[in-house]
């Protein structure tokens, strides 16, 4: 059997709801991002206090995660999306009480907050998924919602760049307000027609058990840390670093940041269509290899923002179809009762790969290091995981274990 096109997964009725409500609600989190960092800028903060702002993002899939996995397998998908949705409106609304880097703190807890109803709301789509669809139409839904994020990303920084640098903070929020509000509407029309996994054990026993089960399968913690690599490409501190340090001079600060993140979501857009269907778990290892070669490259290309725009191209190429595939793998070994809450263990270990980077940015250029050598350090993260990989292929592959 031909594996489907991306159109003809779209066709799905439930996919392409939530295709649509994903695209509206991606849009708006990466539309706000672009004035949430420029507003510390302005307001004096240092590279600490940045990269604390970019770990808030992060940190709520860390410390909720057993809590979201269980609330994941117990309460309906549809009733819990639109909580969510209602907790990301109404955060947005406390953006605008932020006037001065006192607020730095009410900030860190709003945007923690709405991040961890993002975090909930992105692991429950993707134990759905696995749900209702199998084999190529789940790895090709994987890409579209890969593909979805990246053209969010790409738009949503581009454009809020642009609201943010004419109109301000507080026009930027308030848009974001509304395209929640249009995905919450879009949310009430979602029809499913899946039954729920019943669980008849309480909170503290579903969360020891989806532990224990992990435990268990030590191929699922592997294909976990595989996933968790890809956060190495966690440049939003580096970016905003670059920006203030070369690209001001060049554009301002919320058009420099907007514009390179939207470069680099336009490759993550178009690279599943140039390299999905040569993805593979005989040559996984290679692609995590020329992932890692791209971004050294990238290093020595930054001090020109023209040309640190072609190398940011370059290295998104491979940056979705490694997401969506190292996703495709693990969401294969899951058993259904499960999914919820390794899922939410996953999103975890990505997190805090996604943290770490963060954290080492900031810290390493707070004392001195140059960009160009962090940049080259998270490239040599992505080689040491194509080693790992290759590890991890002789001993669960090739064993068909």
């Amino acid at each position: 059997m031909s594996s489907p096109s991306y159109l003809e997964t779209l066709r799905h009725p439930v996919v392409a709801r939530l295709t649509l409500i994903q695209f509206i609600s991606y849009f708006g989190t990466w539309f706000s991002q672009v004035a949430i960092a420029s507003m510390m800028l302005q307001y004096g903060a240092s590279e600490l206090a940045i990269a604390y702002i970019f770990m808030m993002i992060m940190l709520p899939a860390i410390v909720l995660a057993p809590i979201s996995g269980w609330i994941i397998d117990k309460v309906p998908f549809k009733k819990l999306m639109g909580v969510l949705l209602l907790v990301e409106i109404v955060m947005t609304l406390c953006f605008m009480m932020v006037n001065s880097l006192n607020d730095i703190y009410a900030l860190m807890l709003f945007i923690f907050i709405r991040s961890a109803a993002a975090s909930i709301l992105f692991a429950a789509e993707m134990a759905l998924f696995p749900k209702l669809l199998k084999g190529e139409m789940l790895k090709k839904t994987n890409e579209i919602h890969s593909m979805v994020w990246s053209v969010c990303f790409a738009a949503g920084m581009a454009l809020g760049g642009l609201v943010t640098y004419y109109f301000g903070y507080d026009t930027t929020f308030l848009i974001d307000v509304i395209l929640y509000s249009i995905a919450f509407l879009l949310l009430l029309g979602l029809k499913l027609s899946i039954e729920p996994v019943k669980h008849t054990e309480s909170a503290f026993k579903m969360m020891k058990s989806g532990f224990i089960y992990l435990k268990n399968h030590k191929k699922i913690i592997h294909l976990i840390i595989l996933h968790a690599a890809v956060g190495f490409s966690a440049f939003d501190t580096l970016i905003t670093l670059l920006a203030d340090l070369h690209y001001k001079y060049i554009l301002a600060i919320p058009l420099a940041i907007g514009w390179i993140n939207a470069i680099r979501a336009l490759a993550m857009t178009l690279g599943p269509f140039l390299f999905s269907k040569y993805f593979n778990e005989n040559n996984l290892h290679y692609f995590f290899v020329l992932q890692g070669l791209t971004i050294i490259a990238w290093a020595f290309l930054q001090h020109s923002y023209g040309i640190s725009i072609l190398g940011i191209f370059v290295v998104g190429l491979l940056t979705t179809s490694l997401w969506s595939y190292t996703y495709y793998m693990l969401q294969q070994e899951i058993e259904e009762s499960y999914l919820g809450r390794v899922i939410a263990y996953n999103d975890m270990v990505f997190m805090i790969s996604n943290i770490t980077v963060t954290l080492f940015v900031g810290y390493a250029a707070k004392m001195g290091m140059e960009l160009k050598y962090i940049t080259i350090v998270l490239g040599c993260g992505f080689i040491a995981m194509g080693l790992y990989y290759l590890w991890f292929k002789q001993n669960y592959l090739s064993k068909n274990s």
